[in-house]
């Protein structure tokens, strides 16, 4: 019997269980607990793809980056390698606690991470409306230098102080998608698109060359799953179905939804809030349109019982 195929785009923000708990060890565990119901899948005989997101891990690095500047005077890390160093750490962790999840049970299947870059259109629109803030608050003095001298984009965030923008552009290609591919295909589970990807743009010469944005993971994941013809595009989140009139008298919650449903809701936008449920939904409704078969939305611990049908919203074609 031929296996089926899952990508499983896991949030950054739930290797983040408690705000005052967020050293590299309290992440680790809460990756162990997330891999648990991944190693959950692999048991019940699913080859899985693992994405992930880094937007409070990178944020950490990239301060550590300017606080080692202003203090220390050691250089500053460019963003894209901030994503670079995102993807190896939370790759290492998810990577690690699956693989002894996996010997734990008595399962004899490989885990790597590729450190992946995700082209982007230079000309995409993003980039000419930078809104993604990134790094931490500067007075208006520091930040108009840092614009002038650095090209920064900046604004002025909410009378908190002044912060860096910058775009977060549409992925339209995966540029270790073979790499991948030869994985999966060998056996291995590979964690990869992480943080949404390495953002690069076309040097011009045939290759890539970085740049300071940020991709939706959801996106990149969506592609993945395109990319890989998956069977199933998993996106886990801190919810475990997904609500339409969410918070509201008449909220419901969805056990399924078709792509037709999925584009009306999101276009009614009032359903799913921009930055948190529209960008997923958006993805799911990529994937669909690619030719995906389905999509299941749900939270980590409940993805073995979503995949039985017990819980979960499952979004389906028609």
């Amino acid at each position: 019997m031929v296996k089926k195929l899952a990508v499983v785009a896991v949030g950054g923000n739930s290797l983040i269980l408690d705000p005052k708990k967020v050293t590299v060890e309290d992440q680790y565990l809460a990756a162990a607990e997330t891999t648990k119901h991944i190693a959950d899948m692999i048991e019940a005989d699913w080859d899985v793809a693992i994405g992930h997101g880094n937007g409070p891990q990178v944020g950490f690095i990239l301060r550590r980056s300017e606080i080692a500047a202003k203090y220390e005077g050691m250089h500053e890390v460019p963003l894209d390698v901030c994503g670079a160093d995102s993807q190896g750490a939370i790759g290492y962790s998810l990577q690690q606690t699956l693989q002894n999840e996996l010997i734990r049970r008595g399962i004899h299947k490989p885990v790597a991470t590729v450190i992946t870059q995700v082209k982007v259109d230079k000309n995409d629109k993003a980039f000419q409306h930078p809104t993604k803030p990134i790094g931490g608050f500067m007075d208006e003095a520091e930040a108009k230098k840092r614009e002038a001298e650095m090209g920064w984009n900046v604004v002025e965030d909410s009378g908190r102080g002044w912060r860096r923008v910058v775009a977060s552009p549409i992925p339209q290609e995966v540029i270790e998608i073979d790499s991948v591919r030869a994985l999966i295909a060998a056996g291995v589970v590979v964690i990869t698109v992480g943080g949404g990807g390495i953002p690069v743009i076309d040097n011009g010469k045939g290759g890539c060359v970085g740049v300071a944005a940020v991709i939706d993971k959801d996106y990149a994941s969506s592609l993945l799953s395109t990319l890989i013809n998956a069977d199933l595009f998993i996106i886990s989140t801190a919810v475990e179905k997904i609500a339409i009139n969410f918070g509201k008298p008449d909220q419901k919650w969805l056990d399924r939804m078709t792509l037709a449903e999925a584009k009306a809701y999101l276009a009614e936008g009032t359903h799913f809030a921009k930055g948190s449920m529209a960008p997923k939904i958006q993805a799911i409704i990529n994937f669909l349109e690619a030719g995906g078969k389905e999509a299941l939305v749900t939270n980590p611990e409940n993805i073995g019982r979503a995949l039985r049908g017990e819980t979960g919203t499952r979004i389906v074609r028609e």
